[in-house]
């Protein structure tokens, strides 16, 4: 299967999300961000405020001033993709299609490439078959904005399964891409490398975070995970998404470890 972005067509871009400042507002989480120097991002929206009016120009000021790169977008109404995406409701499901439409068009103006989507709960009563016709939908009308639509492993949702993400794959084939999350493996008792053999080429984006026997979540660099295997697993499968460093904020203790973290990846790769 060839990946989502073709071999050598774009080089690969290294990053930090705005979610390792949560529950920072997302305008000032860029911004201390780009006070960092740090040139490529992922922003977590937080409210839908923030998609338009003053906070959004304030977004796109911060973009345009410090030349950031958008890279990727995740939405905070993941919490609502089981019910609304994954129902039996249809309704619920164009609502949520607008909904993210919205998502789309700012992402097109930010010109990021990624959306990521968590998908339904591990508990949510929805079929393999509905779940990956759903997804096929809303895939395909992020195609039409230029846009990915990406499932992330995700420890507490169907995705942090491997068997559901091998399923996926096969189902779907070049229609669908996934987002590689190293805490979220760890969370589902698996590791970045299980998921990298499920996945292979359809990965298009990297959650990257380091770990060690206390914490699931620190700085890269700072703990036991192997990144010169990852970094040769990811040669293999001719990686060119993006990686984006993602802590928590008990994960860490001053913005210079961000900072020192993201400069680790771009050196290391």
């Amino acid at each position: 299967m060839k990946s989502v972005y073709s071999e050598g067509s774009k080089p690969m871009r290294i990053g930090a999300s705005t979610a390792c400042f949560y529950p920072l507002e997302t305008e000032k989480a860029l911004k201390r961000l780009a006070v960092a120097g740090i040139k490529n991002a992922e922003i977590f929206f937080n409210a839908d405020c923030e998609l338009s009016g003053k906070i959004f120009d304030e977004i796109k000021e911060t973009v345009e001033e410090n030349g950031l790169s958008i890279l990727s977008v995740h939405p905070y109404t993941s919490a609502d993709e089981t019910m609304s995406l994954f129902g039996d409701y249809p309704r619920r499901f164009d609502a949520m299609m607008d909904t993210y439409k919205k998502y789309f068009e700012v992402m097109s103006f930010l010109r990021a490439d990624v959306f990521v989507l968590h998908g339904a709960l591990k508990s949510a009563v929805v079929s393999d078959e509905l779940y990956f016709e759903r997804y096929l939908k809303l895939f395909e009308e992020g195609k039409k904005f230029g846009i990915t639509v990406a499932q992330e492993n995700v420890s507490y949702c169907k995705s942090g399964s491997r068997e559901f993400i091998a399923l996926m794959k096969k189902t779907l084939g070049e229609n669908c891409g996934f987002v590689l999350d190293v805490k979220q493996a760890l969370r589902s008792g698996l590791t970045a490398f299980d998921i990298l053999e499920v996945l292979g080429k359809s990965i298009v984006h990297c959650h990257l975070s380091d770990y060690n026997d206390e914490m699931d979540c620190i700085p890269v660099g700072k703990g036991n995970f192997d990144f010169g295997k990852f970094k040769d697993m990811l040669n293999k499968i001719n990686y060119r998404g993006n990686i984006i460093l993602e802590l928590y904020k008990n994960g860490y203790e001053s913005v210079d470890e961000i900072k020192n973290s993201v400069a680790y990846m771009e050196r290391f790769f």
